[in-house]
């Protein structure tokens, strides 16, 4: 415990906050390109196959993003867009993948939340 006089010269010193956007130098989306797609498991109560992709984004930073949604067609070397949003069962996951931009699919045939997925509007019969 300080004393009085030790606070008056010294003060006390302010909790730094960390970063979470570190990678994205504040911009809304990055590109990057793949250095590694794979899948992982998420953390406990849950179970499944997360595809994830190592990027590493135009600013030299490398980081995992997480691919929406069923089926991809991403393999190394591909080009993507990548945005913030992390996934809260897979530890280190702090970015999502954009469908449908540069050379990451959108899905077909998908109906709901099309804008997020890439997808194309139905034709009306």
């Amino acid at each position: 415990m300080p004393t009085k006089n030790q606070l008056i010269r010294h003060g006390r010193e302010e909790k730094r906050r960390t970063d979470r956007t570190r990678a994205s130098d504040q911009c809304p989306q990055k590109q990057g390109v793949c250095l590694r797609v794979s899948t992982r498991t998420p953390k406990k109560p849950n179970s499944a196959l997360r595809k994830i992709a190592k990027v590493r984004l135009s600013n030299r930073h490398d980081i995992f993003a997480h691919i929406p949604d069923e089926g991809h067609n991403s393999q190394e070397h591909s080009i993507v867009l990548v945005r913030g949003g992390r996934v809260k069962d897979s530890p280190g996951v702090k970015s999502h993948r954009i469908r449908g931009v540069k050379d990451l699919l959108g899905i077909p045939d998908r109906r709901k939340g099309r804008s997020k997925y890439g997808a194309e509007r139905p034709k009306s019969k």
